[in-house]
């Protein structure tokens, strides 16, 4: 690399199995609303999805919290439906509601979408390989980038429903009365995910985040987290490293519960497990390998909340990890009233150790 070395880039030298103290830190959704140059740049995007698709409105929104709080990572500005958008379906945001797409509710649907060797898929894409690589040349040399992909599940319960739904009532059931119209779906989004993934590291991605919003609320019966979740994501894992065989991937898994969290690494080949607020930390650790990586934790609602409550939180999570290999993180992304100042109040304790 042009710069500095890899071993350099902590979150790299943790997903690699150190432990470092104080832990290196980033938070999902880093790039967002709370920031007010954010804002400002979203403004001049237009829509949101133009904001995603112009590499140099995707490069600077990234930068922005680096800039500002020098997270040891970045993590690329785009969202996990780009991917069912480059397949053909229809996406667009609401503003102060979220994401819309013609929803996918049999046969019909499916078949309109892309095959998964559709080159129209990746030139769909181009924009998103153009703003990895824009964003790795304009980083710190020590910070590490990250891309992603939202888990086949997760995409497909928002291709199935249309929307986020807070029970994946759509989806469930499509899954119950057609399951071989969403295992379909499922092993599409696989193959479509896999060559994403590879395509953002070879354009500078050091590792990526693998998104499973929504493993709290799976498909009842046949061990549903090992079915629709997690061996999906195992085969994505297996296929990325086929190709960047040392390929660092992080998992993360929301909702799944202590026992589920514990069955990541093991089940998927994850270098590392994305932790949720809602599990205890000190529990799971004591449960883990002492080997295996940990990320995250954070409750977003104490970043909120600031004060004593706040350093806290961080220090029972620095006291749950020592001496293990763990990025600090939040256990969800971060939200948009959070005050810049709890944020900085976050890593100056975090940093002090």
């Amino acid at each position: 690399m042009v710069g500095g070395r890899t071993e350099d880039r902590k979150v790299l030298r943790v997903l690699s199995g150190d432990a470092i103290s104080p832990p290196p830190a980033w938070m999902m959704r880093q790039a967002g609303r709370y920031l007010p140059e954010y804002r400002e740049t979203r403004a001049q995007a237009g829509s949101f999805l133009d904001l995603c698709y112009n590499p140099a409105f995707a490069t600077e929104v990234t930068l922005q919290p680096i800039r500002r709080f020098g997270f040891e990572a970045s993590i690329l500005f785009s969202d996990i439906l780009v991917v069912p958008h480059a397949l053909g379906q229809d996406v667009w945001f609401v503003e102060g509601e979220g994401p819309r797409l013609d929803a996918l509710t049999g046969p019909v649907e499916f078949n309109r979408l892309r095959e998964a060797d559709d080159p129209a898929i990746f030139s769909h894409l181009a924009p998103v390989f153009e703003a990895v690589s824009s964003i790795r040349a304009a980083l710190p040399h020590e910070t590490t980038l990250l891309g992603f992909c939202g888990a086949p599940w997760t995409v497909a319960s928002y291709m199935i429903g249309g929307r986020g739904t807070p029970d994946l009532a759509p989806a469930r059931a499509l899954a119950a009365s057609q399951p071989a119209l969403v295992e379909a779906l499922i092993d599409r989004l696989v193959q479509v995910q896999t060559e994403y993934l590879v395509r953002q590291f070879e354009a500078g991605a050091d590792a990526v985040q693998i998104f499973e919003s929504h493993a709290g609320v799976l498909p009842e019966g046949n061990d549903s987290l090992s079915r629709w979740s997690l061996q999906p994501i195992a085969r994505i894992v297996e296929g990325v490293r086929k190709r960047v065989p040392d390929a660092k991937i992080i998992v993360f898994c929301r909702g799944s519960g202590v026992d589920g969290h514990l069955r990541v690494v093991p089940e998927t080949g994850a270098s590392a497990v994305g932790v949720d607020w809602s599990v205890d930390l000190s529990t799971l650790r004591k449960r883990l390998p002492a080997t295996t990586v940990t990320q995250g934790n954070l409750h977003p609602e104490t970043l909120i909340e600031g004060g004593a409550a706040l350093d806290a939180e961080v220090d029972a999570i620095l006291e749950a990890t020592r001496g293990l290999p763990h990025i600090f993180n939040l256990g969800h992304g971060i939200t948009p009233q959070t005050p810049i100042a709890h944020v900085e109040q976050m890593l100056a304790r975090l940093r002090r150790g």
